[in-house]
């Protein structure tokens, strides 16, 4: 007969045992360039990864200088998701500073970039440090980074994360199948609500002019004519011509209003506001998701601000 002293030192002895087996669930250390991707990366691994972003919520990534912390969470990951198409300039510079042996995922692979055919038709003025800059002259060259606004282009870097992530942790296939999976069928359903949401605004209002052309995926999927004074990049500032050409196309065409981003200094489109008469249509969400007390601390909750914004202003 078992003594009732052996059967309390079997049970005593199950947290022992159990050891091991907790110890293979522990979260897969991951790291992501920017708010917007690291939130993908998050609805895709779900439990099974912790999620460290490099440049947080309101960060700009094109000016984003790297801290020693960055090139420790680089060291720490096993999977380091960018954006590429030249958005994060100073990506190559940190992961070789973090001496980082993690799996570098170009989270764009397999979208079409977008070519900015008029970059080479104005000159930017200068550079944020007083610079001459030549046609824009920033790191992006003609390639428009910012995909994201495209929910079409979105579904691609959830379908890109998911892969890497089995490849990454084969035993979590199931479930990050299943989140991707999920979380795609709730960017069709985003989808649908931006293209009903811009529908009711007339086509020849669907005019939006805000300081850096963050845009144009956005433009080119649901028919929104984009004008900016700044390129792709908020590296480099307009020149006074820029501006002065902007100024007279919204007298000329009467369009009404003018956003602020929250990435960018509201100076430039503050001036360019009070001097067209146009009104500011309210801010838009482009390079980096909102804190979380704010309207845009999703990717989801991002594109549905920014569509709430443009038609409450462009349908007054």
């Amino acid at each position: 007969m078992v003594s009732r002293r052996l059967v309390l030192a079997a049970f005593a002895a199950l947290p022992l045992l159990a050891g091991p087996a907790g110890a293979q669930e522990a979260k897969i250390p991951v790291a992501a360039s920017f708010s917007i991707l690291g939130d993908f990366v998050k609805e895709v691994g779900g439990d099974r990864v912790a999620v460290s972003t490099i440049v947080g919520p309101n960060g700009d990534a094109h000016v984003y200088q790297p801290t020693p912390a960055d090139a420790k969470t680089l060291a720490a990951a096993k999977v380091v998701f960018v954006n590429g198409l030249g958005f994060e300039g100073w990506m190559e510079r940190l992961t070789k500073a973090s001496g980082t042996k993690a799996k570098i995922i170009v989270a764009t692979t397999g979208i079409t970039p977008r070519e900015m055919a008029h970059e080479d038709d104005h000159d930017h003025g200068k550079d944020k440090k007083g610079g001459k800059k030549e046609a824009h002259g920033h790191d992006h060259g003609a390639t428009d980074p910012h995909a994201w606004q495209s929910i079409a282009n979105g579904k691609i870097y959830v379908a890109n994360i998911r892969d890497a992530l089995i490849a990454a942790d084969p035993a979590g296939k199931d479930a990050y199948t299943a989140n991707a999976a999920a979380y795609t069928a709730r960017l069709d359903a985003l989808d649908a609500e931006v293209k009903a949401a811009l529908a009711k605004i007339p086509a020849d209002q669907r005019r939006i002019i805000t300081s850096h052309d963050a845009f144009g995926y956005f433009g080119a999927a649901y028919g929104v004519e984009l004008i900016s004074p700044e390129g792709v990049s908020t590296e480099s500032e307009a020149s006074a011509k820029d501006v002065a050409r902007i100024i007279r196309q919204i007298k000329a065409e009467k369009i009404p209003a003018v956003f602020l981003e929250n990435v960018t200094n509201p100076r430039l489109i503050e001036r360019i506001a009070k001097e067209t008469g146009a009104k500011i249509g309210g801010e838009l969400y482009t390079d980096a998701l909102s804190d979380d007390k704010g309207p845009a601390s999703t990717y989801i909750l991002m594109m549905q601000s920014n569509v709430r914004t443009l038609s409450s202003a462009l349908s007054s």
